[in-house]
């Protein structure tokens, strides 16, 4: 392990990922704010902006890759409409050059394309969502990145990674050199990560403080729902022995890849797996030996013992 990891914190990391998962609907029955969410937002957009929205359920998902390498490359502050400005007014070729260190493959021509197509879909978005989220979103991303910087003297990289993102491994990678990790609301409480030439992005999620003491909190619900299916704790037992891939799941345990992606996801987000990544380019998982003790202060802060 000899990469450095740093935290970055932006409104426009949150803008981006707001609307990934918006246009993409990826990963929503798994998040916090459900799908309900999407039928909030939706009922609020006119038609013409749905329609211009839903454009990019045709275009490739890995463009998201580009765009989040040109937010951390950004060069002009931390406003969302200047990041946009500046996406609008800079050349293809410039852009290109920005993200070509992380993206070798990329080509002008797709650059070109990315610019033209996200960049006005985007200022939609902030005029009809996002702005009026923002400031609230500010304070709790801002001070999440506050407590992980201060953590950067504490603990060892590959400690801070798993810490903030719940589960994150990253071992046996010698060609990642940097570990980007940006906090984010709307995305909780999956991490994504983005793999590029010699530098990782990681977003992890913040937990929103709960707005009413006497229910159970959310983190404890997730925890309770994952241990509820006799599936998911044998599973547990089996990841508990030494770390598993997906391909030694279908093999061992006798249930389809679909069923375990399912059932994985919901024991992540549950904060109960380690997922291991490295030079193999093939997660494995494991157990998260934290995850029972925080299910153990979870469940007697609630119960109030």
């Amino acid at each position: 392990m000899n990469y450095e990891v740093k935290v970055d914190v932006s409104p426009i990391y949150e803008l981006l990922g707001s609307f990934m998962v918006y246009t993409s609907k990826k990963w929503i029955r798994n998040l916090d704010i459900g799908p309900e969410w999407i039928s909030e937002v939706s009922s609020k957009l006119s038609s013409d902006v749905s329609a211009a929205l839903s454009q990019t359920a045709a275009w490739p998902f890995v463009d998201f890759d580009v765009l989040y390498a040109w937010a951390i490359h950004r060069n002009n502050g931390d406003s969302v409409l200047s990041f946009l400005e500046c996406l609008q007014e800079t050349s293809a070729e410039v852009l290109h050059e920005a993200a070509s260190p992380y993206l070798p493959n990329l080509s002008i021509e797709e650059a070109r394309r990315i610019r033209d197509q996200y960049t006005p879909l985007l200022e939609l978005w902030y005029e009809n969502y996002f702005k009026d989220v923002e400031a609230s979103i500010i304070p709790l991303i801002e001070e999440d990145a506050k407590e992980k910087g201060m953590l950067l003297t504490k603990m060892d990289p590959m400690s801070l990674v798993e810490y903030a993102s719940g589960g994150l491994v990253i071992e046996n990678a010698p060609e990642v050199q940097t570990i980007v990790l940006f906090p984010t609301v709307h995305n909780r409480p999956i991490n994504t990560y983005c793999f590029y030439k010699k530098m990782m992005l990681i977003q992890y999620p913040v937990d929103v403080p709960e707005e009413d003491e006497d229910e159970p909190p959310t983190c404890l619900l997730r925890m309770t729902h994952a241990l509820s299916d006799p599936k998911r704790l044998r599973l547990l037992r089996y990841v508990a022995e030494k770390p598993h891939s997906l391909d030694e799941m279908v093999r061992d345990l006798d249930q389809t890849e679909e069923s375990l992606k399912h059932h994985l996801m919901i024991l992540r987000v549950a904060g109960l797996l380690r997922i291991h990544l490295g030079a193999e380019d093939t997660e494995k998982f494991s157990i998260r030996p934290d995850g029972a003790s925080e299910l153990q202060m979870f469940l007697e802060s609630y119960m109030r013992l």
